[in-house]
């Protein structure tokens, strides 16, 4: 099965997408897929489709809007920097993506995971600290500082942090204090560099997009691969 899902947040129609294996087993555990600042487009549903394959049911949430996908890197800015700006919107929004995930029948309401791509890694790293139920979130090359930092105890999920090596929008310094963030607060966590690479190491567009507006943006297939086996090993661990 695969369909687009009209939703709401505060009056604001969001359309996501929920696809999931005729074969599966339901109910399954259910993955939210977050975004890149682009916005909801046919790279997250090809996500959402791959998660599908692996057995999951899988919900592409819409932070933007119904139709808002950037076309340049400023329309990107205007579309992600009210969420960067206001952490309560953000949760919001994610929020409201979470619950048309769990209001799908084939999904296993209280097995739940949410990864998400750049600015969807950020989200996702926020829901998880946020208290969520989730039992997992997982951030591929996703912005890893917070204005509010995880608090003991409050995180119910395995964090899985995936960063590029050489991205500059992720420097050292941000990294360091991530891993202080969740050791002090008892958070069960990995953190993974890949050497060499940069931002987007998985989207296989990077690479031309970067050429076209002049981003440090790069596809590593090798990354993209282990990477995407490291969150199937967590979602293997925390589903049982």
């Amino acid at each position: 099965m695969k369909k687009d899902v009209v939703y709401h947040d505060q009056g604001m129609e969001l359309t996501g997408y929920f696809s999931v294996s005729d074969t599966a087993k339901t109910p399954a555990p259910g993955i939210l897929v977050v975004q890149e600042w682009w916005g909801h487009n046919d790279y997250v549903r090809h996500r959402a489709d791959m998660l599908a394959d692996l057995g999951y049911a899988a919900f592409a949430l819409d932070m933007y809007g119904t139709g808002k996908v950037a076309t340049s890197v400023e329309e990107a800015k205007a579309y992600c920097g009210p969420f960067y700006a206001d952490r309560e919107l953000l949760l919001r929004r994610a929020t409201a993506g979470l619950d048309a995930l769990k209001n799908q029948p084939q999904v296993d309401a209280s097995k739940i995971a949410v990864i998400g791509y750049c600015f969807g890694g950020t989200v996702a790293l926020e829901l998880a600290r946020s208290g969520a139920d989730i039992k997992a979130a997982v951030s591929f090359h996703g912005g890893l500082k917070t204005s509010a930092p995880a608090e003991q105890g409050k995180i119910k999920a395995e964090v899985l942090a995936l960063n590029g090596g050489a991205d500059p929008f992720v420097p050292q310094e941000e990294k360091d204090a991530f891993e202080k963030e969740m050791t002090d607060a008892d958070v069960k966590f990995r953190m993974i560099d890949y050497p060499g690479t940069t931002h987007a190491f998985t989207n296989p567009a990077a690479t031309a997009r970067g050429k076209e507006f002049s981003l440090p943006l790069a596809y590593d297939a090798e990354a993209d691969k282990k990477s995407w086996e490291e969150m199937q090993n967590l979602f293997k661990k925390v589903f049982g």
